[in-house]
Order: C-alpha cells, then sequence, then structure tokens
C-alpha cells in the first residue's frame, strides 16, 4: 500500500515555509491505518519487542495498537506535571530552546527489549530524550519506528547504531 498517498500535505502550518505532513488522513482510513500498524508491528517482532514506549500525543496513536496487537505493554512519555507517579526526566535541545521529557521511574524493567514509536522523525531531539529515558531505566532499545521520516533533517544522525524503521520518508 502506498501510505503516502493517504498522507495531506498542508502548506505553511504551523507557520509560513513549513509544508506540514498530516498523518490524520492515515488514521481516518482504516484500511490504511491498520496497514501502518501492521508494518510496525512486524517490525517490533523482527527486533523482538517486550514493551513499547511512545511520546505524546501522536506516539500514543500509533504506538497503543501496536502494543496491543503484540498483546505487550505500553509506557507513554510525557511532559513534566503529567504522569501522576515518581518519574525520571531528561532535557533535550529543540530549535528555539529547550524542552524535557519524563517517563515513569518503573514503567521499563532492566533488560527489558523496547520499541519507540512515534508518528515522526524529523530533527531525533523527541526520539533522543525517549531512547535516554529508556537507557537510563535499564531498557534496551531494540529500535524505533515511525510513520513518517523527513530525511533532509537528519535526526537518523541521532538515532546510529539503532534498528529505525519509517514507513514513509520524505
Amino acid at each position: 500500500m502506498d501510505l503516502k498517498s493517504f498522507v495531506t500535505i498542508v502548506p505553511d502550518y504551523p507557520k509560513e515555509g513549513i509544508s506540514f505532513k498530516d498523518i490524520t488522513t492515515i488514521m481516518d482510513n482504516g484500511e490504511a491505518y491498520k496497514y501502518a500498524t501492521d508494518q510496525i508491528v512486524k517490525f517490533a517482532r523482527q527486533v523482538g519487542t517486550d514493551i513499547i514506549v511512545g511520546p505524546e500525543a501522536r506516539g500514543f496513536i500509533i504506538g497503543c495498537p501496536v502494543a496491543y496487537a503484540l498483546e505487550v505493554g505500553f509506557a507513554p512519555v510525557r511532559k513534566p506535571g503529567k504522569l501522576p507517579r515518581e518519574t525520571i526526566a531528561v532535557e533535550y535541545d529543540l530549535e528555539y530552546g529547550k524542552d524535557s521529557l519524563t517517563i515513569h521511574k518503573d514503567a521499563i524493567k532492566p533488560g527489558q527489549r523496547v520499541l519507540i514509536v512515534d508518528d515522526l522523525l524529523a530533527t531525533g531531539g523527541t526520539v533522543g530524550a525517549t531512547v535516554e529515558l529508556v537507557e537510563k531505566l535499564g531498557g534496551v532499545v531494540a529500535g524505533c519506528a515511525f510513520l513518517i521520516e523527513l530525511s533532509y533533517l537528519n535526526g537518523r544522525e541521532k538515532l546510529k547504531g539503532y534498528d529505525i524503521q519509517a514507513l514513509i520518508t520524505y
């Protein structure tokens, strides 16, 4: 299936000069959403996955059905103050400053094989921070899976040494 044909390009969103890749038109098509999920499930099985981790919010949308299909758990990565129990945090660079992400301190068991799932690999900041969280908890990053990779932003460079799957590349 050509998933790229289901992505809607929105020019000048969220600001002028940006060509936004809208994945909601994959998600609102049952066949395309299932196909995308099945492709990530196949990758998860290939790399060996004990648990799925996804950063908010689109990592939840992509990662949860993968976890369900694999019959494994899902651990959310969120902005500070959004998770109710004890967390660990990492700070990472944005184009315009810094941000941070958190995960529950008990979300990953040492040695668990983790597949990080998100909608988009761009500069690699969010996924790089997520990798750091997983590894701080003793998890082993089995791989990273994305619906879309914006290859011209070189996010893959931050993930050297990790197995990566991107279903669509721009």
